[in-house]
């Protein structure tokens, strides 16, 4: 059976007929939820077509 570790704790967990993978357990999977609407963990924002200053063409 695979096993992987879980990306909260580090605990091998079985991947397989795992209900709460990649975690290892609920509570492991509603902590790293709760790290996310706490806003601990981002996603940085590319910008393209970002104008120098002073640059006025299209």
């Amino acid at each position: 059976m695979k096993k992987v570790k879980c990306p909260n704790c580090g605990k091998l967990t079985n991947w397989e007929n795992n209900p709460f993978r990649p975690f290892c357990s609920e509570r492991c999977k509603l902590a790293d939820l709760s790290k996310w609407l706490n806003e601990e963990y981002s996603i940085e924002e590319e910008i393209f077509g970002s104008q120098e200053e002073g640059d006025t063409s299209p």
